[in-house]
Parts: structure tokens; C-alpha cells; sequence
């Protein structure tokens, strides 16, 4: 199985397009150690030539022009693109669908919520069901998409997106937000770009992974109070942080996994900048914070 990581920052990339904190600086100013990275997506398959896509991304069609593996390579219309998944329904998981809109067929996958959501709003009628079809995911039941690339989606702790805040639950209903594992019959990969918490059951689901891709969203819980950006925890945007004793590197350690990358990291992360004690402590606990462009072969 081949990966792309075709962008690996979170919603509004690194850095962010009106963001001053220290780290983004750097990014600004194209200080080394610090090199700007698009939002986050990915790129699937075993044969090289039909690819899926792992959520699409704003940045998509920037993504695309970075990577020849999904440059058109035929006749005058054409992508090696043929499916997509999508984890869920925020701005940063689809808004790039709306790149995907002249003529191209593909397959949509994505569970019943985030499909309704799609639905719901109009401007995606630019990717009518006739050429564009909808399959939805039922959770915990294996489907093949393109690439031979087998594709199971499970439920995680998460929120709805930010633009449906005010209609219900912020967590939302089951499949509101789900992790993917990619297999190709001799690998196992789990995504899971955004996670509010991990328990037992998630815990289970990755061990024995051969590659954990997983939200690095922030490093600390009060990131963006202590910055004064915002005044929202990471836990009340849905999402785990990198350290403490509830965070990914304290819950995952014990778990027998292959590679460990994280991924959906924000832009006042300091992990995204080299020589930072958190990503030296975030490398001494076995993960990888990535670059866009990436390809691995689990």
C-alpha cells in the first residue's frame, strides 16, 4: 500500500492565513524548521495508478499540482482520482469536493450523517449524484474502493462541525465523526484526524497497527487560551491533545504499533517547528510530526 499525505496540517493549514502566534511566524517568514503545510489529506492505493482520496481538503487542488501520482494522464479530461471518503463533514474534510467539479467521475463514500450534511447544501449540487454518487458507509463493514484498498469505518468520540453548532449535541449523532482502517490484505492503517478521546474500544482498534495516522490537532488542552487566540479548549473543539495523561502519547504508549504519525496539526502547535522541546518530546515518545508530500509504504 502506498500513502500520500498530501497535506498535514489542521483547518486553515500551517500557518493559518491570519495567524501571528510565534510558530506561525516562522512559517511566515520561511525560517528553517518551519515549513508551511496544507490542510489535511491523504491519498490511497497498491497499484499506483487508481487512487483514493482520504478527505478533500481546501488546498486540494495545490495538493494535487505537488503530487504527479494524480496528475490527469489520459485523453483530455482525466484523474487517477476515483474515489473519495470523507471522516466527516467539516470545512476542512470537504470543502475541496467543489475542486472535483468539472466533469470527473468519482464515488463519494461517507456515513449518513456527513452525506446529509453534504446534501443539505446546495453549492454541492455541482456534483450531481448522476456523475458523482453517494455511497453511504456503514460502520464496522469492510468496502472496497479504488486502488484495492479495503476500507472499514468505525465510530469516535468527536463534534459536529463548527457551522452546525447550535443543532443538538455537540458531539453529534454515531458516525458524526469516524476513524478509517486501510488494508490491502497484508498491511493495517488507521487515520484518525480528529478525536475528542480515547478509550478502551479505540485502544483495541489500533493495537497491532502497522501505521497510526492520528490527530495531533494540539499539543496542550489550554493551547489557545494561553496564546489568547481563543477561548475554546481542545476538548471543546473535539479533539485530544498531544501530551498530558489523557493525551494520545500517554494513552497510545503501551500499544504495539508499527509507525506512529500525527497528523491535523494547528497552527499554534509547536510541534510543527523543528528544535521545539515538544517536538523533541513528541519524537523520544515514537511519533513522527510529518511534512506535506510524504509517501509511505506501511
Amino acid at each position: 500500500m502506498y500513502i500520500l499525505l498530501l497535506g498535514t496540517a489542521a483547518g486553515g493549514g500551517f500557518p493559518q492565513w491570519n495567524c501571528r502566534v510565534p510558530n506561525s511566524l516562522k512559517a511566515w517568514h520561511r525560517e528553517p524548521g518551519a515549513p508551511p503545510r496544507t490542510q489535511t489529506s491523504i491519498a490511497v492505493s497498491t497499484d499506483r495508478r487508481s487512487w483514493t482520496l482520504i478527505n478533500a481538503s481546501p488546498d486540494l487542488r495545490a495538493q494535487i499540482l505537488a503530487s504527479p501520482a494524480l496528475w490527469p494522464a489520459e485523453g483530455l479530461r482525466h484523474s487517477p482520482i476515483a474515489d473519495v471518503v470523507l471522516t466527516g463533514g467539516e470545512i476542512d474534510f470537504v470543502t475541496g469536493l467543489l475542486t472535483m467539479r468539472e466533469g470527473h467521475a468519482f464515488t463519494l463514500h461517507g456515513t449518513a450523517e456527513t452525506l446529509n450534511t453534504i446534501d443539505a447544501n446546495p453549492i454541492f449540487g455541482a456534483l450531481p449524484p448522476a456523475r458523482v454518487p453517494r455511497r453511504a458507509i456503514t460502520l464496522d463493514q469492510p468496502f472496497a474502493v479504488a486502488g484495492g484498498v479495503t476500507v472499514t469505518a468505525f465510530d469516535v468520540a468527536g463534534k459536529i462541525p463548527l457551522y452546525l453548532e447550535g443543532q443538538g449535541s455537540l458531539a453529534g449523532k454515531r458516525g458524526t465523526t469516524i476513524g478509517l482502517e486501510l488494508s490491502d490484505g497484508r498491511r493495517r492503517v488507521l487515520f484518525v484526524p480528529g478525536c475528542a478521546a480515547i478509550d478502551d474500544t479505540l485502544r483495541n482498534r489500533i493495537d497491532g497497527a502497522d501505521l497510526l495516522l492520528f490527530d495531533g490537532t494540539l499539543w496542550r488542552d489550554d493551547e489557545l487560551l494561553d496564546l489568547g487566540v481563543s477561548q475554546k479548549t481542545g476538548q471543546r473543539m473535539g479533539h485530544v491533545s498531544m501530551s498530558g495523561p489523557a493525551g494520545a502519547m500517554a494513552r497510545l504508549a503501551d500499544l504495539a504499533i508499527g509507525r506512529r504519525i500525527f497528523i491535523h496539526i494547528n497552527t499554534t502547535n509547536p510541534t510543527l517547528v523543528a528544535g521545539t522541546s515538544e517536538r523533541a518530546a513528541a519524537e523520544a515518545a515514537g511519533w513522527h510530526i510529518p511534512e506535506d508530500g510524504e509517501e509511505i509504504e506501511p
